[in-house]
């Protein structure tokens, strides 16, 4: 990849709305109509075909939130700590048999596999993705199984990845298969979330843990509200209508599935992430990238700063939860 060009000053860092000058040059285009679920999916896919290196060379191999204790944090160390508070929460045992659902290119689920002893299998609807994950894996040390189920040793513990639509993952794997399915940042892009809580039921075994990380909507916003902070957010990053902590609860529930650890709301300790992202992608030869890739790539690296914006007004929200087969 190119050495990155001198950076763009950042905007202001005390005000989230405040454009760049020069980033606010490039207009985007009012959204696409609605066609149709599936060709979201095909733009999602499309998008982290396109995008997973860039990501990869920004932000390191965990493309997830960091969960920020300290001012001193840095990013790698925050997205550590968002993973030990999930397994705090989930009281994981270790050596555990782990689906990790919207793997990206498999940071917490070598994560899990080094340091927790656990079996991952890793899915993610990107090809290019599954590519990076493997490389990255043998690039750490993994070595590959002689026999044919995918998997390589990476510590006490084994990781394989699977390009696979998380639709369809109650259909590819046997019921009662895993003691957790974990979901990190992915279930946000899902359209039918009831359908990914009803796999995940039938593929826990009794006692087996779904672990959730997601994106949400506060409760009760006005129109204004949904159309300042939370459109912007739905449109760039390629996500259907945004839930509530509480729509999760209720999908959990109508699936059969018991709470284990309620909604934990920790916005104002992931928040961070954002600033650091907007601060990362003030270089020229990202913007170029996004405009090569027409609407779609500016109104990704738009919605960083509605990002920021929605956590600074409070309406959008950022919490873990689990739940637990009976």
């Amino acid at each position: 990849m190119a050495t990155p060009a001198s950076p763009i000053p950042a905007a202001d860092p005390a005000d989230p709305a405040k454009p760049n000058s020069e980033i606010e040059n490039y207009t985007i285009p009012d959204p696409e109509p609605f066609i149709s679920f599936a060709a979201l999916k095909d733009r999602i896919r499309h998008h982290y075909e396109l995008a997973s290196d860039y990501y990869y060379s920004l932000w390191g191999e965990h493309i997830h939130h960091g969960y920020f204790l300290l001012p001193s944090d840095t990013k790698e160390l925050a997205q550590l700590q968002l993973i030990d508070l999930l397994l705090a929460k989930s009281s994981l045992p270790k050596q555990s048999n782990v689906l990790d659902v919207g793997c990206g290119i498999g940071g917490t689920s070598r994560f899990l596999a080094s340091k927790h002893n656990c079996a991952v299998t890793g899915v993610t609807i990107s090809g290019r993705q599954v590519e990076i994950a493997r490389r990255l894996t043998l690039e750490v040390g993994g070595v590959p199984s002689s026999e044919a189920d995918g998997f390589a040793k990476i510590g006490e513990g084994e990781v394989r990845f699977i390009e696979l639509d998380a639709e369809k993952m109650g259909e590819f794997f046997g019921q009662g298969e895993f003691d957790c399915v974990w979901i990190s940042e992915a279930m946000s892009h899902l359209p039918n979330k009831q359908l990914f809580f009803d796999n995940a039921f039938r593929l826990l075994r009794k006692g087996g843990k779904l672990v959730v990380a997601d994106w949400f909507k506060n409760e009760g916003l006005s129109e204004k509200e949904l159309k300042d902070d939370i459109s912007p957010i739905e449109d760039g990053m390629l996500l259907p209508p945004l839930c509530t902590q509480a729509d999760y609860v209720r999908h959990a529930e109508t699936a059969g599935l018991k709470t284990y650890a309620e909604p934990f709301d920790i916005s104002k300790q992931v928040s961070k992430t954002w600033d650091i992202s907007w601060a990362l992608i003030q270089n020229p030869a990202l913007w170029a990238f996004a405009v090569a890739q027409g609407r779609d790539g500016l109104a990704f690296m738009q919605a960083f700063r509605a990002m920021r914006r929605g956590f600074a007004n409070g309406t959008f929200r950022y919490a873990v939860m689990v739940y637990e087969h009976p």
